[in-house]
């Protein structure tokens, strides 16, 4: 059995919504809803533990009422920086595996949880291939510095889950090494941690600007059903 960290920190600034972007309706529903929906369906998961940004709790709480949310759920405030919110959810976990969410990906269905659940490795993040060539630079010079070989490289995305001893593990590391990641499963990997991935997929897309609400929409509403490659 799992607990589901899930991400909703966030206050949104990039989208550009005067809200956190996770209260912003897409096809009619608030963001947040769509992956509170997709994990209350996975018997694997038992409880919820979902962050929110300062002073937005009571709107959060009657969301989840709203839609009628099963799974227990477990509030925490969200930290400073997505690396601190997830070692404050880590305190709060009941479960010995964690799945670790963001709702910024509205489009994440429960099967895509329950794929990653049924992997025989408990270290596991969805990733998908990169289709475009990806370069080393030096931001400051705005000089190429050399070349990445696109066929190692993925483009990490979310959901993953972990054990939670290992996470815990990880998350001290970085401590000790005074260190902050942007993700937990390159983090894991880092710690020394066996860390595997299987395939994501190109829907699953994080909503950060205007463009991508925009672009959200359009999927959640069967834009992409009739289109032809």
């Amino acid at each position: 059995m799992y607990s589901l960290l899930l991400l909703n920190g966030g206050v949104g600034t990039r989208a550009g919504a005067g809200q956190p972007k996770q209260l912003v309706k897409v096809n009619g529903l608030p963001i947040l809803v769509y992956s509170l929906v997709a994990a209350d369906a996975v018997d694997d998961i038992t409880q919820i533990v979902l962050n929110y940004p300062d002073g937005w709790r009571q709107q959060i709480e009657a969301i989840v009422s709203d839609y009628a949310i099963r799974t227990p759920v477990t509030y925490v405030r969200a930290g400073a920086s997505r690396h601190e919110s997830v070692r404050a959810m880590l305190d709060v976990a009941t479960e010995q595996d964690v799945v670790i969410h963001e709702t910024a990906r509205p489009l994440v269905s429960s099967d895509d949880f329950r794929s990653l659940v049924a992997s025989e490795h408990r270290n596991v993040s969805l990733m998908l291939e990169i289709p475009f060539t990806v370069a080393p630079v030096d931001p400051d010079e705005r000089r190429v510095t050399g070349y990445l070989e696109r066929s190692t490289l993925r483009n990490v995305q979310l959901p993953q889950k972990f054990s939670i001893a290992d996470l815990r593990d990880a998350h001290a590391f970085a401590e000790r090494e005074d260190r902050l990641f942007t993700e937990d499963a390159t983090l894991v990997a880092v710690a020394g941690h066996d860390v595997r991935f299987v395939a994501g997929s190109d829907r699953n897309i994080k909503v950060t600007t205007p463009t991508d609400i925009k672009l959200a929409t359009y999927l959640l509403t069967g834009g992409d059903e009739n289109w032809n490659d």
